[in-house]
């Protein structure tokens, strides 16, 4: 009995250990009716505690900036998790801002938001607060519906805060995000897709 107790203990599978590196690429498209329709693509790498990130035309149209940041989070059936960041912004408008992404979920509901304050290093004028911010349900494991806000330069628009709705299918390892901005008037179409691996 001894011997068969310790085979088994010999033959058991080995514990599986987390990825050492988790990736997400993704890549959003902006259909905009009274400017210039552009895509933003975002990259992110993260390893435990650490966060890196670039981005391309989230500040400013031919703008890009690099992040690094630390992964939080506390609780399990309701659970918050923040990456306060640093970044770097180079192009068209160039900086250093301080960001956080946060969410908050809870059940089939989820609290997300974004933000980062570009200080201009060449007009304190120029100094700018951006948020995108998201309030969804997740009725099925595979949809996320809710609305959408944002405070964006990135193109002209006579609304400080843009508010909408925003759809999202999670089919395994990728994510088409769909948002339908200002519905009333000068409406914003988004569509996004991204890949973790």
């Amino acid at each position: 009995m001894s011997l068969l107790l310790v085979a088994s203990l010999l033959h058991q599978e080995p514990e599986p250990t987390e990825k050492d590196w988790e990736f997400y690429a993704s890549v959003y498209a902006y259909r905009l009716r009274e400017d210039r329709d552009y895509l933003q693509p975002t990259f992110t790498a993260d390893r435990g505690l650490l966060h890196l990130e670039v981005r391309y035309n989230y500040e400013d149209q031919d703008t890009g900036s690099a992040w690094i940041g630390a992964n939080l989070g506390i609780g399990e059936e309701v659970r918050f998790d923040a990456t306060p960041m640093l970044g770097a912004v180079l192009g068209q408008t160039a900086g250093i801002a301080p960001g956080l992404k946060a969410t908050l979920t809870w059940w089939k509901l989820e609290l997300y938001a974004e933000a980062e304050y570009v200080f201009h290093f060449h007009d304190h004028h120029d100094n700018f607060f951006y948020m995108w911010s998201e309030a969804t349900i997740s009725p099925w494991e595979w949809l996320q519906v809710g609305l959408v806000t944002q405070r964006t330069r990135v193109y002209d628009n006579d609304r400080d805060i843009q508010r909408g709705l925003l759809a999202r299918l999670k089919l395994g390892h990728v994510d088409i995000t769909a948002a339908y901005f200002n519905p009333d008037e000068h409406p914003v179409y988004m569509l996004g897709i991204g890949v973790g691996f």
